[in-house]
């Protein structure tokens, strides 16, 4: 269930109240975005997966 609640004080602060694992993904998601090297590597994946550079998991199995 995703419900958000948004509350306004007098001094025009927002609090927002989210699930506590919606919080742990979006803390986990801010952690991947923040490592430079994994996102590179994340990169280098995909194009190694749009140029046919993978191996099915079946074939890992055999190897």
């Amino acid at each position: 269930m995703n419900s958000v609640i948004e509350v306004s004080s007098e001094h025009k602060a927002h609090w927002v109240t989210i699930s506590s694992d919606e919080y742990e993904s979006m803390k986990s998601t801010i952690e991947v975005l923040s490592d430079s090297e994994l996102i590179e590597q994340i990169k280098e994946s995909r194009e190694d997966y749009k140029a046919g550079n993978y191996k099915k998991l079946r074939a890992l199995i055999k190897e």
